[in-house]
């Protein structure tokens, strides 16, 4: 049956593509669909597209508010806490040398081996340090941390150490002035820096 007054129903189907919240069947309302009296039945979507920027810069604003907040500085690891083999490199040894010749004695030789310790063996990291008159130490760890245990060995007259002894045995936490402090005692102990 025919519609009687044909320009009623082009009036409905503008309604459905102006009224922007009733939902689009699209393929109904394809751009390139006309009507049978000629005219585009593309709908308008205007609004939804205002709305959709909106949005958009309700989250732009949030995200600025995000990064305006000033950021917590950092906080470097302790000395300590740095890998070991720059924990040595970089702080004991310097430190552990210019306290030796804080005491006026010569280092005339300090560095890290990766060796096997003197009179016992195994394989361990070993600081070795030569300083005047031919006296020679070792303080070796057995891991590469540096609360792990420890020895030192000491030698003079250019013979070889024959007493191995412990290193920091009761001390719970090993920093870089105990280290230090004790290694300086234990030459203190054996007349080889300070006043004698």
């Amino acid at each position: 049956m025919e519609n009687p007054n044909p320009s009623k129903g082009i009036d409905s189907i503008n309604k459905v593509t102006n009224d922007a919240s009733t939902p689009l069947d699209m393929e109904e309302f394809s751009p390139d669909k006309q009507n049978e009296s000629g005219e585009s039945t593309k709908p308008n979507t205007e609004p939804i597209l205002k709305d959709k920027t909106l949005n958009l810069n309700k989250t732009d604003s949030v995200s600025d508010s995000n990064a305006d907040k000033p950021k917590k500085p950092v906080k470097p690891p302790k000395i300590e806490d740095k890998p070991f083999l720059e924990f040595i490199d970089k702080h004991f040894i310097p430190g552990l040398k210019s306290s030796i010749e804080n005491k006026g004695v010569l280092v005339k030789d300090i560095k890290l081996i990766d060796g096997i310790r003197p009179v016992v063996g195994g394989k361990c990291w070993i600081v070795y340090c030569e300083i005047s008159q031919q006296r020679r130490f070792w303080l070796c760890f057995n891991n590469d941390i540096i609360s792990s245990d420890k020895t030192i060995l000491l030698a003079e007259s250019n013979s070889e150490p024959s007493i191995v002894e412990s290193f920091l045995i009761d001390e719970k936490k090993t920093t870089l002035p105990l280290l230090i402090s004790r290694v300086l005692q234990r030459l203190n102990g054996q007349k080889w820096i300070g006043v004698n």
